[in-house]
């Protein structure tokens, strides 16, 4: 059943044409990815489905009585109110009901015979309407919501206005959730969403049984939840039937489809010009034969009408590259014992971590865990409270903060750049293009800019410096789907090091060869991408679930006598992080081994190459001996 059905829409801003001719539906149930370069239209599109917009042509159906839920990007709410109470007005018709009834129930109290009958006859109708609206769930309902999303309940106590952006977008998605409408408009709901959060939002789409319509830069999260693409180029609407890998691959055979078929054109353009030459040639000489000048114009009008087919538009491939920069020693970062607290809170504690050259690694963890303050500790924007902290010989860092701010941002984006790198302005202007600051963008002041466009800035200036180490915080944040596959394509390329925070899993997919996460104020390895990271995730929270249940069957069948600590016999969960621990270890060490070859006659050298192999040998011993403990049911 179609919902929503859009029919060759039109709709434009001024000069300026925004939709021609957009044509798609939206089936109960169905869950589309809308996508398409930033401007191209997408946020029109919701505004004129849910009705905010008009539209000068087409046609635009919804059923009758369709309920539509909108999240905007920047929440819209002036009131005065509490943020539970913002939540709470998803429920404003059942809570309607619920008053009514109250107001009968007092009536009751005070009425008989057949008043009192009429009245409970009412009151019976409300009470069914009340059940209908599952009146009774409200509370595990918002529970569930504010759980999923991470609404605490401090956060629910708070004015709603004196919230910061993030936090509203988050509060408005679970308000539109809970009103539970039959086609969700969802403009970037990943925003402001942790990896848990997220994970929660795309089981809860799964299982929704209303519609959704989607837009987000996030390819991962689009992966798990469309089974639609609907993607907006040229001010029109091409559909594919799958999700954002299956876009990927048919939007390239199409491409190449189209593409051959071009070719196959100009060449019958070609012979065809060649046979209209012929007949005029021949009509030239056979003056009384008017056939062959007559051929020549029909073959003629034809290749205008070919000529009229385009070139199908290739994929911009941009050829990023950073600039030559000498290479860094082996190791780039080793960190032991670190420490760090503010304010009496210890955010981390006893950390170890090393990273060698040319790895690619991410760190994960939660909001407010400690990933950008270990990130200012190896930049010496802050100093540890104890720990060793060693940067490693001729590393050249680049640094790519969260927020992206520039020192004279009242320059325009070309004269910022010149300032960094001394050229003439069309040099400039050349080298801006490639980072899709395109004719007159580059005369915008820096301050105009948006979150994406500076981004897009400081990696221009980054790629144009003696760069060997990358440090990036949250690099692909406001950055939309084509901006990021630019960036993976110039970070592939990089002959250097990335250590890298971020919650955009499929960049991390892409980029990845060691996942990091910051738990209790502690490193864990996972030497692959993030969908390995998962599954060992996955494998370690059913282990303790399991050892969790055979805890309880314990405490059952000995009435509690035992203690927990001899209860449990095996610790899968924690054989698998010191598994992952002692592989990475042992890597580390084979290439301590192949640098002392390289210094036999450097006896400095050598001895301290052969200290930091001792360091990770008595490490990996211990956990071997963990490991055992482990392994046999000891108790840790």
């Amino acid at each position: 059943m179609i919902e929503v059905g859009m029919k060759d829409i039109i709709k434009s801003y001024g000069a300026d044409t925004v939709l021609k001719g957009v044509t798609f539906d939206i089936q109960t149930g169905e869950k589309i990815g809308l996508i398409g370069s930033n401007g191209c239209g997408k946020t029109t599109i919701f505004k004129v489905i849910y009705g905010i917009e008009n539209y000068e042509d087409g046609f635009l159906s919804k059923r009758k009585d369709t309920t539509i839920g909108y999240l905007q990007q920047v929440p819209d709410m002036t009131d005065e109110h509490e943020t539970l109470d913002v939540l709470k007005k998803a429920f404003s018709d059942v809570f309607q009901i619920q008053k009514e009834m109250k107001i009968l129930e007092e009536r009751m109290n005070r009425t008989s015979g057949s008043k009192l009958e009429k009245l409970m006859k009412r009151y019976g109708e409300l009470q069914e309407s009340f059940e209908h609206a599952e009146g009774y769930e409200i509370d595990v309902k918002l529970g569930k919501i504010c759980s999923g999303l991470e609404i605490s309940e401090e956060l629910q106590n708070q004015n709603f206005n004196t919230l910061s952006g993030g936090e509203k977008t988050r509060v408005m998605l679970g308000k539109i959730l809970l009103e539970n409408p039959d086609v969700l408009l969802l403009d970037e709901p990943t925003n402001h969403l942790d990896i848990d959060s997220v994970e929660w939002l795309e089981e809860f789409l799964k299982e929704y049984e209303g519609a959704a319509l989607i837009v987000s830069h996030d390819r991962y999260f689009l992966d798990k939840v469309v089974t639609k693409i609907v993607e907006i180029e040229d001010a029109k609407a091409t559909k594919y039937h799958g999700n954002y890998s299956y876009y990927v691959k048919e939007k390239e055979c199409r491409f190449l489809a189209e593409f051959e078929n071009f070719k196959n054109i100009q060449k019958k353009i070609k012979a065809m010009k060649a046979a209209a030459e012929r007949y005029r040639i021949w009509g030239r000489i056979n003056t009384d034969n008017n056939a062959h000048m007559a051929r020549a114009k029909r073959l003629e009008a034809k290749i205008e009408e070919l000529q009229e087919i385009r070139k199908p538009k290739e994929k911009r491939k941009i050829g990023l590259e950073f600039s030559g920069s000498h290479r860094s020693g082996k190791d780039v970062i080793y960190v032991k014992n670190l420490i760090k607290s503010f304010e009496k809170v210890n955010i981390l504690h006893d950390l170890d971590f090393f990273l060698n050259f040319r790895e690619r690694v991410v760190i994960l963890g939660k909001n407010g865990t400690g990933k950008t303050t270990f990130f200012r500790i190896l930049l010496g924007e802050i100093n540890p409270d104890k720990g060793e902290v060693k940067i490693g010989s001729r590393v050249n860092i680049g640094y790519l903060e969260q927020e992206v701010v520039f020192d004279n941002e009242d320059l325009n984006i070309v004269d910022l750049f010149r300032e960094y790198f001394p050229m003439t302005e069309g040099e400039a202007r050349n080298k801006l293009a490639r980072f899709m600051f395109y004719r007159n963008d580059v005369f915008k002041r820096v301050k105009d800019l948006s979150g994406g466009e500076k981004v897009r800035l400081r990696l221009c200036l980054l790629m144009h410096q003696d760069i060997n180490f990358l440090l990036l915080d949250e690099p692909t944040n406001h950055l939309d789907i084509e901006s990021k596959e630019m960036i993976e394509e110039a970070l592939t390329e990089f002959d250097g090091t990335i250590l890298f925070i971020s919650h955009d899993r499929y960049f991390i997919n892409k980029i990845t060869q060691r996942v990091v996460e910051l738990d209790n104020k502690k490193f864990k390895n996972f030497l692959g991408n993030y969908n390995y990271y998962r599954e060992k995730k996955t494998a370690q929270g059913n282990s303790t679930a399991l050892a969790s249940k055979n805890k309880e069957k314990k405490k059952l069948s000995t009435n509690g006598k035992r203690s927990v600590e001899n209860e449990i016999k095996r610790y899968k969960n924690r054989i698998l992080e010191i598994e992952e621990e002692i592989a990475w270890l042992e890597r580390e060490i084979v290439m301590k081994e192949e640098d002392m070859k390289k210094y036999p006659a450097d006896f400095t050298k050598l001895n301290e190459i052969y200290e930091a192999k001792c360091d990770l040998k008595n490490r990996v011993d211990k956990l071997y001996e963990e490991w055992g403990h482990c392994d046999n049911g000891d108790t840790l």
